[in-house]
């Protein structure tokens, strides 16, 4: 199943959190569980993450590009696993560190968060349409 691993500036996280586990995301320790969380496309990016049902929408601040292969994955279940880390878990010189250490760095960053019980995760339902409008793109 595809994943989209979210990280939220330090102001912002107490409030994210609280959404999340009113979304049903819980402590991440076996199977993701379903949620009432929502991750919104168009094209080939991530634009919103619907939270409580509909009532919080949460944007990223900068475009977050998906891959064909990553889209692959995600309709074929409908859905993603949603993972929710802490402040300051993707380190801040990540992309300017060499494409083969990226992975190793981050993977450690992500195995100290999981470890210390800090992360969240859970099934979200993945669609085109605009959540305030209903339209679909196109």
């Amino acid at each position: 199943m595809a994943e989209a691993i979210v990280e939220f500036a330090t102001d912002w996280y107490p409030v994210f959190v609280a959404d999340a586990l009113d979304s049903g995301l819980a402590l991440a320790a076996g199977q993701p569980p379903p949620t009432t969380a929502v991750v919104y496309l168009q094209g080939s990016q991530l634009t919103k993450l619907v939270l409580v049902g509909g009532r919080e929408v949460w944007e990223p601040s900068s475009p977050v590009e998906i891959t064909a292969g990553w889209l692959s994955a995600a309709e074929a279940r409908g859905a993603i696993v949603l993972i929710v880390v802490p402040p300051g878990t993707w380190p801040t010189d990540l992309l300017e560190l060499p494409p083969h250490v990226r992975d190793d760095v981050f993977t450690a960053a992500l195995e100290d968060a999981y470890e210390a019980g800090q992360v969240l995760h859970g099934s979200a339902r993945l669609t085109a349409a605009d959540p305030i409008t209903g339209s679909h793109p196109g």
